[in-house]
């Protein structure tokens, strides 16, 4: 591990503070909402870029790691969310909405980033993204009523764009770029000096978030510290979890960290765009996507340095 990758959750904490601060010029918050989706596909372009698109075949083929992640992420991931709700949050139902949301859509962005900063099986990763997507997209509303009561409709359109718009496009574009630069020697020169391209634009993403909707946060201090709590307390659990399982599981180094990544993050700026327009009258289910990176994201970016303390 060399000194940029040590330093990865001092940038995430940066990023964050430079995002709130950000967000109280008018004109920079204005400008940041409008770049966030941009960040996030260019991000996941050069993230893909370094990805061999035939390993991915090969990944499909591992059952365990599939099986596995599916159970934790769609069976016992919303168990958790609904006890963490149930124990802090009880009195919240808006907050109670937005958390459940946020938890029960395992991330189909970021989490390969993070996979490569603990050096995992990013193709592994990659492959089970689409399984991820859809699974979300079918059992969000089945969550959303059997945990919170509430039988909002809940706007698929905004899945499948987010889908198309954060996840198709770059993946496609990458594969298109990958085939132009062909197999020569120079393709590798130049994947290794964009390797750190994503982790950059990872960081202005954090700043767009919080830049374009911190003031959610500065607006209800005393219910944040609850969230966060909760937020905390989920990740922290999710880690021993995914980390005893791995090991049950005889996962290799590499696996075990995409398994790590795999379960813990979340699909905070999908449910977000979700949480806006399908409450629209309760900007409290949105505090729950807000906040999460700011716990997350350090916690993503510390679960990739301590993998490559055990592990490598």
């Amino acid at each position: 591990m060399n000194k940029t990758e040590k330093l990865y959750p001092l940038w995430i904490l940066l990023s964050i503070s430079l995002g709130i601060g950000a967000g109280q010029i008018h004109l920079l918050k204005n400008i940041m909402a409008d770049m966030l989706i941009p960040l996030l596909i260019a991000m996941l372009f050069f993230s893909f870029l370094q990805i061999s698109f035939r390993e991915i075949g090969q990944a499909f083929a591992h059952r365990t790691f599939f099986l596995s992640s599916i159970g934790i992420n769609f069976i016992l991931t919303p168990i958790l969310a609904w006890s963490i709700a149930s124990l802090i949050l009880p009195d919240e139902p808006a907050v109670w909405i937005g958390f459940i949301l946020l938890m029960v859509t395992p991330c189909t962005d970021w989490y390969i980033i993070f996979t490569q900063m603990a050096r995992g099986n990013t193709a592994l990763s990659t492959s089970i993204l689409p399984v991820n997507l859809l699974l979300q997209i079918l059992l969000l509303p089945f969550y959303l009523y059997l945990f919170t009561g509430t039988t909002d409709e809940i706007p698929f359109t905004s899945f499948i764009q987010g889908a198309i718009a954060i996840l198709l496009i770059p993946l496609f574009t990458a594969w298109l770029v990958r085939l132009w630069m062909g197999r020569s020697g120079k393709r590798e020169k130049w994947l290794a000096k964009l390797h750190y391209v994503p982790v950059f634009l990872l960081c202005t993403a954090i700043i767009a978030i919080f830049a374009a909707h911190g003031d959610l946060l500065t607006e209800n201090p005393s219910l944040l510290v609850r969230l966060l709590t909760a937020i905390l307390l989920f990740f922290t659990l999710m880690f021993v979890v995914a980390r005893a399982a791995g090991k049950w599981l005889g996962l290799s180094k590499r696996d075990l960290a995409s398994f790590h990544m795999t379960t813990l993050a979340r699909n905070s700026p999908i449910g977000l765009a979700i949480a806006i327009s399908a409450f629209p009258e309760e900007p409290l289910v949105a505090l729950a996507l807000v906040a999460a990176p700011l716990i997350e994201l350090p916690v993503l970016a510390a679960a990739a340095w301590i993998i490559l303390k055990l592990d490598h």
